[in-house]
């Protein structure tokens, strides 16, 4: 299918007392709604995630010291990871969106382990540090989730569903 990627600019700050859950969800309709600003005539989609662990929540590390900082503390835990999907109509106004939870349980991982993941990856723009799309998927020993694409951050089943509810036929 045809489409452009937008850099929606948006701000990711949370608000205060904000859950993940919901903070996912705002800043995917932002981001939405941001784009759809400039693309008239267009089904715009707007998707964020926002991890967290043991209540804590993870935000993009940005550097490497914070990138071991956030595996060393998943290390051998469970961490969750909301993924906020929305498809803005921008000819008719209409809306609609889903958060996909994920549970990810990670190995028990050692200072070199996490070392040599960053060297190769540098996820320092991803949630938790984690990047299942590529070797970041060697750091885990478990997902739990009704769309393993959610933890690539874009749920994939979501957006199908959502694009069909907007009228557009994926496979038609």
């Amino acid at each position: 299918m045809p489409f452009e990627c937008a850099d929606p600019q948006a701000n990711e700050s949370a608000l205060p007392g904000e859950v993940p859950a919901a903070m996912a969800l705002r800043l995917a309709e932002a981001k939405a709604r941001a784009v759809a600003l400039r693309a008239p005539d267009a089904l715009v989609i707007g998707s964020d995630q926002v991890a967290s662990c043991e209540g804590v929540r993870l935000d993009k590390p940005g550097t490497h010291e914070n990138a071991v900082r956030q595996l060393t503390a998943m290390s051998g835990k469970s961490a969750d990871f909301d993924t906020a999907v929305v498809v803005l109509d921008t000819r008719s106004g209409k809306q609609g969106a889903r958060v996909v939870p994920c549970r990810v349980t990670f190995r028990s991982l050692g200072r070199g382990e996490i070392e040599a993941y960053l060297r190769r990856e540098r996820p320092y723009d991803c949630a938790g540090s984690a990047k299942a799309e590529g070797l970041g998927i060697a750091l885990i020993a478990r997902i739990e989730t009704g769309d393993p694409t959610s933890l690539i951050g874009l749920p994939l089943i979501a957006l199908t569903e959502l694009l069909a509810e907007a009228g557009f036929a994926v496979l038609g």
